[in-house]
């Protein structure tokens, strides 16, 4: 496959990617068009996110594993098409036990779409390139979570909530077909599909994994309670309304594409100056996780200045998720590579779950929003130190038994 052909699979990835994160933030933006019927409450909020946290958490790890198993093609096929459907289906929803059921189909699907987008990856590039590709396709995150506030609120102002879902899973499909047609896996990367190696068992013997995920825990327990309660922050603290909301809430979101570009960019730059791949990566995680405590000042600043420290650590987390999610192909061979970032996803999403669900219960027996922000400001720093002890040299691994060789 010619430059110009991998780098159209980045576009395809980046594509994938914006429309995840636009189908996750659908509920979290119409939430108040939403709450006029179909009650829900602070806790049924946070319930709404675990369970398309937990139905993503597992199927992260599932869906790595079928991603090894079945190939990247058809694996993310399938996967999209999924959760494109399950996005819809919330439009059907009269109650809450509905949301809920909707919101649990889609973690189910949308889980096995970064491990995807890692093993594709490590498919078409090499380690040099890997951090800038995928800094260009998290970069899709943002382009789907900027979207999503004023194109919400537009479909909501124009016809009703649940056509924000009906559009939304529509675009999914389409993006289906897109995929059938334009994406082929390289000859060097199809005896993998035949010979997926390591159980799961076999990986958790490996410190490099257990420190990839406890430090994603962490970090994604802060990611999921800024991704999902941003909005409803604006809405309860701020006294925000659905108009505010889309004009404000996009912004922190367009500063996390620029640091997943920036943090992909600025490893690889090292990388090319000669920088060891040890040194590369854990620069730029470091640096990411350094800026992270500069949201525990945002319930006190004026709501302008609340919105750069939302920015601030957008960005941060998003140059870090960068690195995190190319770790699995600098450490570990390629047939296991999905299964292995399908792992720290899921410990990731657990992470979520729990935070959110502590986060809705002390917004809810009053603890106010400064506790919540002033634990999640230490996440990435506390992660980028169990990486630091988990993992003393970002390096090829050999192979073993049980495990393959790139």
């Amino acid at each position: 496959m010619t430059q110009t052909s991998r780098w159209h699979v980045v576009a395809l990835l980046t594509a994938a990617t914006a429309i995840s994160y636009f189908d996750r933030q659908t509920i979290s933006v119409a939430i108040s068009s939403i709450q006029r019927d179909i009650p829900v409450s602070n806790t049924q909020f946070s319930q709404l996110q675990a369970a398309f946290l937990v139905a993503y958490a597992i199927m992260y790890a599932v869906g790595g594993r079928l991603i090894d198993t079945l190939g990247t093609k058809t694996g993310f096929a399938l996967i999209m098409l999924w959760w494109s459907l399950a996005c819809a289906g919330h439009g059907l929803a009269t109650s809450f036990g509905m949301l809920a059921v909707s919101r649990c189909l889609l973690g189910m699907g949308e889980g096995g779409g970064f491990p995807a987008a890692t093993k594709a990856v490590s498919e078409w590039f090499s380690a040099r390139d890997r951090s800038m590709a995928m800094g260009v396709i998290n970069a899709g995150s943002a382009i789907g979570a900027v979207m999503a506030p004023p194109l919400i609120a537009i479909t909501i102002a124009q016809l009703n909530w649940r056509w924000v879902f009906y559009l939304s899973g529509s675009i999914g499909i389409f993006w289906t077909l897109w995929w059938a047609r334009a994406y082929n896996t390289p000859t060097a990367a199809l005896s993998d599909v035949a010979a997926p190696g390591g159980s799961w068992l076999k990986l958790l013997t490996y410190k490099q994994v257990w420190g990839l995920v406890c430090a994603k825990f962490l970090s994604d327990a802060a990611w999921y309670f800024y991704i999902f309660w941003l909005p409803k922050y604006l809405y309860d603290a701020r006294g925000f309304d659905t108009k505010q909301v889309g004009y404000y809430a996009w912004i922190p979101f367009a500063a996390s594409g620029v640091g997943a570009l920036l943090g992909g960019w600025f490893s690889s730059f090292l990388l090319r100056r000669g920088v060891p791949l040890n040194s590369a990566r854990k620069w730029a995680l470091g640096l990411s996780a350094g800026i992270m405590p500069a949201a525990y000042f945002v319930t006190q600043s004026p709501v302008e200045a609340a919105i750069v420290l939302f920015s601030i650590a957008f960005f941060g987390q998003q140059s870090w998720s960068t690195i995190v999610m190319i770790l699995p192909a600098d450490l570990f061979p390629r047939n296991v590579v999905a299964s292995v970032a399908g792992m720290v996803g899921f410990g990731g999403a657990i992470g979520g779950v729990v935070f959110g669900l502590l986060a809705g219960y002390m917004l809810d027996h009053g603890s106010g929003y400064g506790p919540v922000f002033a634990m999640v400001s230490s996440f990435h720093v506390l992660g980028f130190l169990i990486i630091m002890l988990a993992i003393p040299r970002i390096e090829q691994l050999q192979p073993v038994d049980g495990l393959g060789a790139n």
